[in-house]
């Protein structure tokens, strides 16, 4: 993989951990809700255990890509 593709791979990257910390952000909001409401919450918390696991997969790939530039 030339330097271009993985700047190109890397600012993708970029691009999806931001938009998936504002998914975060919000999912955390919509348990801590659920919870002062009584409501259930383990369909919520299933799912914000899935994008912490997504999160972390997508933290790899850009820790990988950034050791690919380093000389």
């Amino acid at each position: 993989m030339d330097r271009t593709s993985i700047y190109d791979e890397l600012s993708r990257v970029e691009r999806e951990v931001v938009a998936a910390e504002r998914q975060l952000a919000e999912q955390e909001r919509l348990v801590l809700d659920l919870k002062r409401e009584g409501q259930p919450i383990a369909s919520a918390e299933k799912e914000l255990e899935r994008l912490r696991e997504r999160q972390r997969q997508r933290d790899q790939d850009r820790q990988r890509l950034l050791s690919l530039l380093q000389p």
